[in-house]
C-alpha cells in the first residue's frame, strides 16, 4: 500500500481546492509530484503538510511572496528565524492598521445610524453623510 494520494484526497485532506493545488504547483509554492502510470499526480504527507502550511498563511493573510520565503526558510531549518520574525511583524503591523481602518469605519457608519429619524430621505443622516464625501 502506497502512501501516496491523489489531488481530490490531498485537497480534501489539506483543505486547499484542487484547482488551488494545481496554481501552487505552476508558480512554484509547492514541488510537482510525481506522476501515476495513469498520469495523475501522486501526493506524499509532506506535500499535504505544506499545502496546510500554505492555507494556514493564507487565512492569516500573507501574501504569497511571504509564504515563498517562509517556506524556504522551513525547508532549510538551520537557518536564523529573523526573516520569519520580520515577515510576521510586517503582517501585525498590517493588521494593526487594518483594524483601525475598520474601526473608523464601524464609528462612521454607527454615527450615520444613530443620526437616522426614520423619517423621509431630506432628513435622513445615512444619505446626508454620504452625500458630505
Amino acid at each position: 500500500m502506497s502512501n501516496e494520494v491523489s489531488i481530490g484526497a490531498a485537497a480534501q485532506r489539506s483543505g486547499v481546492k484542487v484547482p488551488t493545488i494545481r496554481y501552487y504547483e505552476q508558480i512554484g509554492l509547492l514541488p510537482a509530484p510525481p506522476r501515476t502510470v495513469g498520469n495523475r499526480r501522486s501526493y506524499r504527507e509532506d506535500d499535504i503538510r505544506r499545502l496546510a502550511f500554505i492555507r494556514h498563511s493564507r487565512e492569516l493573510g500573507f501574501e504569497l511572496d511571504a509564504i515563498r520565503t517562509l517556506l524556504a526558510l522551513q525547508d532549510d531549518p538551520s537557518q536564523p528565524c529573523g526573516t520569519a520574525d520580520r515577515i510576521a511583524r510586517t503582517r501585525l503591523i498590517e493588521v494593526d492598521q487594518r483594524i483601525r481602518s475598520l474601526n473608523a469605519l464601524k464609528a462612521e457608519l454607527e454615527a450615520m445610524v444613530e443620526g437616522c429619524k426614520q423619517g423621509s430621505v431630506c432628513e435622513c443622516r445615512v444619505i446626508e453623510a454620504l452625500s458630505d464625501h
